[in-house]
């Protein structure tokens, strides 16, 4: 088991009259190299839930082990090296630098990561060229395709082969052609490497691609079921 979510509660604006509890008791629970989607509708909590998942933020009440590590008692330089080293983001907006190279923002969590120069630049060529970004690795934000921007996003959340990939709406930009193509790559990923794949999604099409779906509803898990058509 590589997450481990326990009675995991949060909540906004703690201890005022207008505190808001967003999460209810999730109990989850993911195993290594599972590919698993979580759906549910705006304002279910899906954004907190990845936030936790995510070590990008802490839950009020309950326990969260990612790979054996309580993250409720890991500082902040330790939580900095987890989402370094253990987890791999891909968001909507992409968030990508726009004024470096496709090549130099995949560069760039491995520079934060200590890997020498001329060791990152091998391994982002590598990563660019298994996105079928080879062609277009000296490009800056603004001169690529959505697709091509969400292929060097994914490209940099492998730089330090982390063993989950956390995607949110990673699709919900790109027209369903180019969505196609990011998905086959989240498949190839999960297949191929055996990264442990959490995919955030609105759309049901794109959640029967995966092995578990879980709905989410008013702040807890309303459903948990198989995907239908794995690919």
């Amino acid at each position: 088991m590589i997450i481990n979510l326990q009675n995991i509660r949060k909540s906004f604006f703690c201890g005022k009259p207008n505190e808001l509890e967003i999460l209810h008791g999730i109990d989850l629970q993911v195993d290594s190299g599972e590919f698993i989607s979580i759906v549910g509708e705006s304002g279910s909590g899906k954004s907190t839930l990845m936030n936790i998942i995510g070590a990008l933020d802490h839950p009020t009440e309950g326990n969260y082990y990612l790979d054996g590590c309580n993250i409720g008692s890991a500082g902040d330089r330790e939580l900095s090296g987890i989402r370094n080293q253990k987890i791999g983001f891909v968001f909507q907006t992409y968030n990508l630098i726009a004024r470096t190279s496709a090549l130099a923002n995949v560069e760039l969590p491995m520079l934060y990561g200590g890997i020498p120069k001329q060791k990152r630049t091998a391994r982002a060529k590598e990563l660019l060229e298994l996105v079928e970004m080879g062609e277009r690795m000296g490009h800056k934000p603004d001169e690529l395709s959505g697709g091509q921007k969400q292929r060097t996003a994914i490209a940099r959340a492998m730089a330090n082969n982390p063993s989950i990939l956390l995607a949110d709406e990673p699709t919900g930009a790109l027209d369903s052609e180019t969505g196609r193509h990011i998905m086959d790559i989240f498949h190839r990923l999960h297949k191929e490497q055996g990264k442990t794949v959490i995919l955030i999604t609105h759309s049901k099409e794109l959640a029967e691609e995966t092995e578990r779906i879980i709905t989410l509803k008013d702040g807890e898990i309303a459903g948990e079921r198989r995907g239908g058509t794995i690919c």
